[in-house]
């Protein structure tokens, strides 16, 4: 069995590796990754392969910095080529980016079969492209595998079960990730230089919807700053949101670093007191580590941590955020199985080779 597994985004190559991993120890089953480029620096791509002890990519397209429209017409395009040179079993996908959507729907029009990974999450905000695409990826995959059994409720509210795709509740390959790696956390550099204790918080800010709107970036970035007054806050800056700053002149005064890589996040992760994120997988792996998450955005695909009150949607407001962060509580449960056992990728790469 030959699979194609695309990936070309940050969250992506976390989720792929958990996979891999299993590949590699099957002498029936090949693998041939195709990266697309989607993140281009350095610290948010290379890095992670060596890190997550997956092979190298065999085919790296470089498609970046471009609108939506032009970068996913291009991914479609070469990878199509791909797919009709490899001929391949599956085509595998990760998430909700654009280097989803084109995988699946190179391999949908040439009727090769489509594995999503991560399937049946909703924001229900079509604004967001994350959304538009996961929704469409869904509908045009073979097999579904869902993280949760919310997201296995969500695709039966839509009617999945008139659909001749099948939908497979698997748990979650971010969990196994964070099972495994936790080992091999790695402390950051400059860590000790500034001299933290455990009683930091951690920091994420990427989504357009908080980056590319003035006033609720000012917002984020003025909770941060106050918060950073009694509690320091570390901030790995992504590329986007630092350009964003730097044109609109907005000042952090907290702890800026640079992008770190998965085992340096593992690491702030397990020893920070709280997460304030806008990343839909930061806020899941902060659960998975014990923290609370403080939601910057208005809503979230990750309900169930929300209804459980481990984490809380706040937004991209001062007081919200500011509120919630004082009156953090200690007597949250982080014990709920709402992710499985530890044990997905073995069950996607048994699903692929058996059909159950």
């Amino acid at each position: 069995m030959k699979i194609l597994t695309v990936v070309g985004a940050r969250p992506q190559f976390i989720k792929a590796a958990t996979i891999s991993r299993v590949i590699e120890s099957m002498s029936d089953v090949e693998e041939v990754i195709v990266h697309t480029g989607q993140h281009f620096d350095k610290n948010m791509s290379d890095v992670f392969f060596e890190e997550m002890r997956i092979p190298r990519p065999d085919y790296n397209l470089a498609i970046a910095s471009l609108s939506h429209g032009a970068m996913t017409g291009r991914m479609l395009e070469a990878i199509e080529t791909i797919i009709l040179n490899e001929r391949p079993d599956w085509v595998m996908v990760y998430g909700d980016t654009n280097s989803t959507l084109a995988g699946a729907l190179a391999a949908s029009k040439l009727r090769v079969k489509v594995a999503h990974v991560e399937a049946g999450l909703r924001s229900f905000n079509m604004n967001m492209p994350e959304e538009q695409n996961r929704i469409l990826t869904d509908r045009i995959s073979t097999v579904l595998f869902c993280p949760t059994q919310t997201a296995v409720n969500n695709l039966n509210n839509e009617g999945y079960k008139q659909f001749d795709i099948n939908v497979v509740n698997v748990g979650d390959v971010m969990f196994d990730a964070a099972n495994f790696y936790s080992g091999y956390a790695r402390k950051p550099d400059w860590l000790d230089q500034l001299e933290l204790s455990h009683n930091y918080a951690l920091a994420t800010i990427h989504r357009a919807e908080n980056t590319d709107n003035l006033d609720r970036l000012h917002e984020i970035v003025s909770s941060l700053n106050e918060i950073h007054k009694k509690t320091p806050v570390i901030l790995p800056l992504h590329p986007r949101t630092k350009k964003k700053l730097e044109k609109l002149n907005v000042k952090l005064n907290i702890h800026v670093v640079e992008p770190v890589g998965y085992l340096e996040m593992v690491f702030l992760l397990k020893n920070c007191r709280v997460v304030l994120s806008d990343s839909g997988g930061v806020q899941k792996e902060a659960y998975f580590f014990k923290k609370s998450c403080l939601i910057l955005r208005e809503e979230t695909e990750w309900i169930e941590l929300v209804e459980c009150g481990a984490n809380h949607i706040v937004g991209a407001n001062y007081q919200r955020i500011m509120e919630k962060f004082d009156s953090l509580g200690t007597g949250i449960s982080f014990n709920s199985a709402f992710y499985g056992e530890g044990d997905a990728a073995e069950k996607i790469v048994k699903w692929l080779k058996t059909g159950a």
